[in-house]
């Protein structure tokens, strides 16, 4: 069975997201989405999420088009690939953290991992930076 895998903090799920998935998922028959850990999102975005890790994945383990939510390893964001071995990784059209290194890690553990760029979905409306900017002033 072909497997897609896509990564992100998905803290404000909004359409945006769906769309990403439902993408993604018209390139294998299952589709695992990894959800960033706490503490990297608090070291990449400078502050904590508003859900937590495990209930970001619970969350979209309830999503009819997503076949598995875990969580991405604590250590090192690369382990779970090599773990799980996906056909296909697919980013977001603005994925840009760890987007250098992936490359690299799929070729030096011989995988045969395509890397695919994925459309937005409105990004002038569906993007968690604007919403959470709208939920924020609305405070």
């Amino acid at each position: 069975m072909k497997t897609v895998m896509v990564f992100g903090t998905f803290d404000i799920l909004h359409l945006g997201h769906v769309d990403l998935f439902l993408q993604a998922k018209k390139y294998a028959e299952q589709l695992i989405v990894v959800v960033a850990r706490d503490e990297r999102v608090k070291k990449i975005k400078g502050k904590a999420p508003i859900h937590s890790e495990e209930e970001r994945r619970i969350l979209l383990g309830h999503i009819d088009c997503v076949d598995e939510a875990i969580l991405g390893d604590e250590s090192d964001v690369y382990n779970v690939i090599v773990e799980k071995k996906p056909d296909i990784i697919a980013l977001g059209y603005d994925q840009t953290v760890f987007v250098d290194k992936l490359e690299e890690v799929v070729s030096s553990n011989t995988l045969h991992t395509k890397v695919v760029r994925l459309k937005p979905y409105k990004a002038e409306k569906y993007k968690s930076g604007i919403i959470k900017e709208v939920i924020h002033s609305q405070l």
